[in-house]
Parts: structure tokens; sequence; C-alpha cells
């Protein structure tokens, strides 16, 4: 892949992996929007192929893998900012914003293919009126009580949903200045 630097340009195609047991879980391949210093924003194009990792793993199947095998969804920009545990997923309905879905998540890693981190279960949608609704807490606990997620990442993700919380009611969430995003053409597929 070319890079400029340690940076992707914007317009490159970029694997995004989930990595699990040291294995792609799960990848699928997206368009770079932005790669700098300050964050990654990656486009998930409707009907992207997604590719599930064989044999098996340590938390089981991916739970997308029962599914199509592409991303059924409107397209969606992916935006993590370095070092944090949570990424901002910008959410349409017939090609209006629809809601941010807040995806806690490893932080992203730069690797030969693309880009690299783990979902870790828990979400937050958050409605364009600010308003939020917590997903799959329960989940997430189960995978830190099994031991899959160790105490220390746990405490990480539970400090990230304070954070992006804190930013919703001081107002100031850094993700809005994505809202009117819109994906090249190009970009779009059928």
């Amino acid at each position: 892949m070319d890079v400029e630097g340690d940076l992707i340009p914007s317009g490159r195609i970029a694997l995004r992996r989930e990595m699990l047991d040291g294995r792609p879980w799960l990848s699928y391949p997206t368009r770079v929007a932005v790669h700098d210093y300050e964050v990654t924003g990656l486009y998930l194009a409707h009907r992207t192929p997604l590719i599930f990792g064989d044999g098996p793993f340590s938390w089981g199947p991916h739970c997308w893998s029962s599914f199509e095998p592409y991303w059924m969804s409107e397209g969606v920009l992916q935006l993590q900012r370095p070092g944090e545990y949570y990424s901002l997923w910008r959410r349409t309905e017939e090609g209006a914003f629809a809601h941010w879905y807040v995806n806690f998540q490893r932080p992203l890693k730069v690797s030969s293919e693309g880009f690299d981190s783990l979902d870790l279960d828990l979400d937050l949608i958050i409605r364009p009126d600010g308003s939020y609704e917590w997903k799959d807490e329960e989940k997430f606990q189960r995978r830190v009580d099994d031991g899959h997620i160790s105490a220390a990442e746990a405490e990480a993700v539970r400090r990230s949903g304070d954070d992006v919380l804190k930013q919703l009611a001081d107002g100031r969430p850094w993700w809005e200045a994505w809202r009117d995003w819109e994906p090249p053409q190009d970009w779009v597929c059928g």
C-alpha cells in the first residue's frame, strides 16, 4: 500500500481488520477519507464484501458471519482519533444523517494491509437531538467476566464512554464537524 511517511493519503483503499487471536476475525476494504495526526476516517460503502476469518477463535465466530457476506447498511464513515478506545460511525438512512454510532474498540493501528483494531462489543447510539442509548452492555460485561477483555482495557472503555458523554453534555463533540460529510460519488457502490 502506498503511504506518505506514516500517513495514508485520502482516496486510497485500505483493509480494515478486526484482529483476534493474532489473525483477522473480520476484514473489509474501506476508502481513506482522512488519515492525519488528529483523526482517521474510513468509509465503508454499501455492499462492500465482508471476509470472515477461518478456523476457531477464542470469541467464537464473528456475529455478522451468519448474515449476508456484504455490508448491507448504507455507507458509513468511521472516525477514530489516535489512541482512543472508540470510533464514531456516521450513519445515514435514505441518504440523510440518522445518528452517530459509537463503537468501542481497541485503538487503530496502521498495518501493512491498512488498519487493525478489535470491536469490544459495547456501543452507544447518539441521536441528532443529543439523546443517547447504550447497546450490548451485557455482552461487553460477559467478555470482561470471561477474561476476553482485561480489567484495564474494560476501564479504558468505560473512561472513553464517560469522555463521549462529557463532550455531549458540554456541547463540544469533536465528531460533529463530520456530520455533513459525504463520500465522493465514485466511492459509493450500488
